[in-house]
């Protein structure tokens, strides 16, 4: 299980205007904003954009200057995967430290939407003891049980995260991950198909290159 909520899109305007920096051609720069506040890019624009992109990562500066953020719900062993991502990303993420006991464990907590039945009805009786667990910690504060808690959590248990990064960093993880044995991995790539010009800017080239063989 992934949800993708409350996405940003920032500073696509900046961007194409520093692409221009080079040649100095802003004179050409032809895009506008349409009636709801977002950025069109113009044909000069989105031809610069698109050759830029095609002639490879040195050419195509201007794309880790669009920024993303989103928050991402995601089960634990997803995030270890997402984790080697750490150049040009930022996360916050609720605290399994502080939090982990504010509420009562449910199986909509964890990604359970491939577990076999059999799997499920013994994953249920787990959470159901680690339940016994988090309200033996909330009655008595005995630490022991919140080590419990901790040391027992399941990979599946979702988490989420504020995720920033940019548009570079979303075409390494769709070059990388888009044939990924997790469905989870499939979902985000989806989800950055869906990001304004990402067939432009960012999976193009992917694209492309896929269509020659």
């Amino acid at each position: 299980m992934i949800k993708f909520e409350h996405t940003s899109v920032m500073n696509i305007e900046n961007a194409v205007r520093g692409a221009r920096n080079p040649m100095n051609s802003w004179d050409r720069m032809d895009s506008t904003y349409d009636a709801e506040g977002n950025f069109v890019l113009g044909p000069n624009d989105l031809a610069l954009a698109k050759k830029l992109v095609r002639a490879g990562s040195d050419h195509r500066k201007f794309i880790r200057q669009i920024f993303v953020s989103v928050d991402i719900t995601a089960p634990i062993y997803w995030w270890k995967e997402y984790d080697t991502y750490k150049v040009a990303t930022v996360a916050n993420s609720t605290s399994t430290m502080h939090k982990i006991h504010a509420k009562s464990f449910e199986l909509s907590d964890f990604s359970v939407d491939h577990m076999t039945d059999s799997s499920r009805e013994m994953f249920e009786l787990y959470i159901a003891f680690m339940e016994t667990k988090r309200k033996k910690f909330v009655e008595t504060k005995d630490k022991a049980y919140w080590y419990d808690i901790i040391q027992m959590l399941p990979e599946s248990y979702n988490q989420m995260r504020t995720c920033t990064f940019n548009y570079e960093t979303a075409s390494n993880i769709f070059r990388a991950r888009k044939n990924h044995k997790l469905a989870e991995w499939h979902e985000m790539c989806d989800w950055i198909k869906s990001l304004p010009y990402a067939a432009e800017l960012i999976t193009a080239e992917e694209e492309e290159g896929e269509n020659k063989q």
